[in-house]
């Protein structure tokens, strides 16, 4: 272990390795905080508990309807197409227990994506939020889903609040677009269908399929990280032991506001908190900030996890200035880079400092992290967890010397199997030696401490969702009046980054607007170019490769 730098910087009673014999599955991550926690509340939504038994029942009754009613059997691939919902926990556990295999779709998804996506995952079966189902209803023109299941926000209230809150939604708010699905039920429904002892335990193992969880990787192509229940536990424990300095067992409270759909919210929020007995609070719309600032207000969180976009939000927000925050005892970051400057003005309202950690879809979650025990912000990304091996290597594999800057490539037991029926991506990505190319650039001190100074892919980070260049120029390219086009990112105040796309014409007539307007029919709104710059060429290599920098560095001159 001398040659692990970093084990210096551990906090105390934390192991340089985990244990995770004792959990053959994520199923028994549930079972187990059934049996510490029984009555606790587990979420809580809209004035609704959800106790762990609660959540164990529920899970069960509807797992016993994806096996009885639909035919799924394990292995089988189920989309959840939901926002941060008290249906999403139960509905993921349900799944995860029948050895289904889930497929996390974004909500804000256009029919196009969701069409990639469940054409390449095979998904058999949907989960969607009825305020997303006319997006599932479009896509099912194109492909075959066999089952939907369509949640609605009121049906986990109570009468009579359920027929409340189900009259603001549709009617007052009109958050609803029309829908028709020929055979989908509600979620009720399905998760009532049957008691609870109707449900076959499915025989799970560490090598078991868990999810697909879907990423650009290093090519902007969507791909599906296979992650395993063993992956997924790795993970959960890792960030657990790293986290146990400041997090006691039964006593935590968060506010969830980051989505579930991403790996650092499902992993290192949700299943860390199954795992301590925390009550988290799932926030549906993260950018209604007065909502999210009454939440500050009555939960009074002691763990919070957010990213850059989300404390200046909640900093500009005077309410919330203006809170007690006590209870807060941890702040992590994740997703994107915080600035400094963000980080010190939150510490100086709510007293804590930002922690950063960093992982990917591709390993399951966190890889490294701040300790829990620091008390200032220091703009790196911490070190490697427990059982995380890290090396900063060259374009040619080898490791470089400390302080000199090169990929981080790392190797644990939470990394992925690899890209689903993509052998090929993986051979890329995962070496012989097992160790994952992550395609960002860092530094590593003589501690071991790890800061990133940029990012080998060309990935665009807007309010921590990841854009990928590539997959926006295909689309731009099949309008027939464009030529050429490539899309850099840029900063951007508001949401860090924000894409911007260089056209070369093919009709003379076109602009910025009908650009925009032909990106908007295929991509989810914060994929789709904020500007459109035209020029007579774009520059490029001797051998024809767009040179992005050139660009980037056209559009600052441009300013």
């Amino acid at each position: 272990m001398s040659n692990l730098p970093w084990l210096s910087q551990y906090p105390e009673g934390v192991a340089a390795d985990i244990d995770f014999e004792g959990y053959p599955s994520v199923a028994a991550l549930l079972e187990h905080a059934v049996a510490r926690f029984g009555n606790k509340i587990a979420f809580h939504q809209f004035g609704v508990d959800l106790t762990f038994r609660q959540l164990d029942d529920n899970s069960a009754r509807l797992a016993a309807y994806f096996q009885n009613d639909l035919g799924l059997t394990p292995g089988d691939r189920l989309a959840l197409m939901l926002p941060n919902c008290m249906q999403h926990p139960i509905a993921m556990f349900a799944a995860l227990r029948s050895g289904l295999t889930v497929v996390n779709v974004n909500p804000l998804y256009t029919s196009a994506e969701l069409t990639q996506l469940i054409k390449d995952s095979g998904a058999r079966a949907i989960v969607v939020m009825e305020i997303f189902a006319a997006t599932v209803a479009h896509a099912l023109t194109h492909i075959a889903i066999e089952h939907v299941i369509v949640a609605r926000v009121a049906e986990m209230q109570r009468f009579p609040k359920s027929v409340v809150v189900d009259y603001i939604v549709r009617k007052k708010k009109k958050l609803v677009p029309g829908w028709k699905i020929a055979g989908a039920v509600t979620f009720k429904a399905a998760m009532t269908a049957h008691p609870a002892t109707d449900f076959s335990k499915a025989a799970l193992n560490h090598g078991t399929r868990a999810f697909l969880q879907y990423t650009g990787g290093t090519t902007g192509e969507p791909k599906g990280a296979v992650l395993t229940h063993g992956n997924v536990l790795a993970d959960v424990l890792m960030f657990a032991t790293w986290c146990k300095p400041a997090f006691r067992l039964g006593e935590e409270t968060t506010i969830i506001a980051m989505p579930l759909y991403h790996v650092s919210a499902l992993v290192c929020q949700c299943m860390v908190c199954i795992h301590f007995g925390a009550r988290a609070v799932l926030v549906m719309n993260p950018r209604d900030i007065p909502a999210l600032v009454k939440d500050f207000a009555t939960h009074q969180p002691t763990v919070f996890g957010g990213l850059n976009t989300l404390f200046t939000a909640l900093m500009n927000n005077e309410d919330f200035r203006s809170l007690e925050f006590s209870a807060l005892r941890a702040t992590i970051a994740g997703g994107t880079a915080t600035l400094p400057a963000v980080a010190e003005r939150w510490q100086k309202i709510t007293g804590r400092p930002v922690l950063e950690a960093y992982g990917l879809s591709e390993t399951s979650g966190a890889v490294t992290a701040n300790p829990v025990t620091l008390t200032t912000f220091n703009g790196t990304i911490g070190v490697p967890l427990p059982s995380m091996r890290i090396e900063i290597r060259d374009e040619y594999g080898t490791a470089v010397p400390t302080d000199m800057p090169g990929e981080i490539c790392v190797a644990g037991p939470n990394v992925m199997q690899g890209y689903f029926n993509r052998p090929e991506e993986t051979a890329l990505v995962i070496g012989h030696d097992g160790f994952f190319a992550t395609g960002d650039i860092g530094i590593m001190d003589e501690h071991g401490v790890i800061k990133i100074v940029d990012r080998k892919k060309d990935m665009i980070l807007v309010s921590g969702f990841n854009v990928y260049p590539n997959e926006v120029e295909s689309v731009l390219f099949r309008h027939t009046g464009i030529l050429e086009v490539s899309v850099v990112g840029v900063a951007d105040s508001q949401s860090g980054e924000t894409p911007v796309a260089f056209v070369v014409k093919n009709d003379p007539m076109l602009t910025e607007a009908d650009v925009i307007e032909f990106a908007r029919e295929s991509l989810a709104s914060y994929k789709v170019p904020k500007r459109v710059v035209f020029l007579e060429d774009l520059p490029k290599t001797p051998v024809g490769k767009v040179l992005r920098r050139q660009l980037r560095d056209q559009l600052v001159n441009r300013i």
